[in-house]
């Protein structure tokens, strides 16, 4: 069949990947955050590189501005944008102090082999990807983040207030409705692609919930670079 079936091309590249996040969901780094048991050096690693990584984040919300189909989609993308600039960096900055982290420490950041391969993935697809693929990039960090933050707060928070309040926010309406956005910008992109086309955009949704994985091990284990 060249079309796609009924079924919204998000539901569909979750189902795929199901497998991987559910990994996410069973990481030690993740339960951590949960059970508020997590090492604050480890956490403090993910803060730092988190940060670095939502500059270039932010920056393909920039760029699906330029090449979004309709005005709808360019102020949707907006949203999401100023969703990232304010509420995600705005954790990490309330967030850094409470951690032993200066801003100085932050600019002095460099990205780490994991961080540097998942942002470079991200800017390739940018560029000779088509819009479908972009969508299907972005849409595992935004969505993820949102499943992980609701399933930790169905659970129960934990003590420690810095950990309850990171569930806190990526389990909020406010985040909910972006994730929310960015699956119906995607369905949206999505509806009525040819197969192949459909299957380069699931591709790119499988690879960054890959690269989300990755992302945990790499705060967990402490990645560095080897020389």
């Amino acid at each position: 069949m060249s079309k796609t079936s009924t079924t919204p091309a998000s539901i569909r590249f979750r189902k795929v990947a199901d497998a991987i996040w559910e990994a996410q969901h069973a990481h030690p780094f993740v339960r951590g955050i949960g059970d508020g048991t997590l090492d604050a050096g480890r956490f403090g690693i993910w803060l730092r590189q988190d940060y670095l990584y939502l500059i270039d984040y932010a920056r393909l919300f920039g760029a699906a501005v330029m090449r979004a189909p309709d005005l709808e989609a360019m102020t949707r993308f907006a949203e999401l944008l100023r969703g990232i600039m304010v509420t995600e960096m705005d954790l990490h900055r309330s967030y850094v102090a409470g951690f032993g982290i200066t801003e100085a420490d932050l600019l002095a950041e460099t990205k780490v082999p994991t961080n540097q391969g998942y942002t470079d993935f991200l800017l390739r697809t940018a560029t000779t990807g088509d819009y479908a693929e972009l969508l299907g990039a972005l849409l595992p960090c935004l969505w993820g983040y949102n499943e992980i933050g609701l399933r930790l707060a169905e659970r129960g928070l934990p003590e420690d207030e810095r950990y309850r309040a990171w569930i806190d926010m990526y389990a909020s309406e406010e985040f909910t409705r972006l994730a929310t956005w960015g699956r119906e910008l995607t369905d949206a992109a999505c509806e009525g692609l040819p197969e192949p086309a459909l299957r380069r955009a699931e591709h790119a949704f499988i690879t960054s919930s890959r690269w989300e994985l990755a992302f945990w091990e790499m705060a967990w284990t402490r990645e560095k670079w080897l020389a």
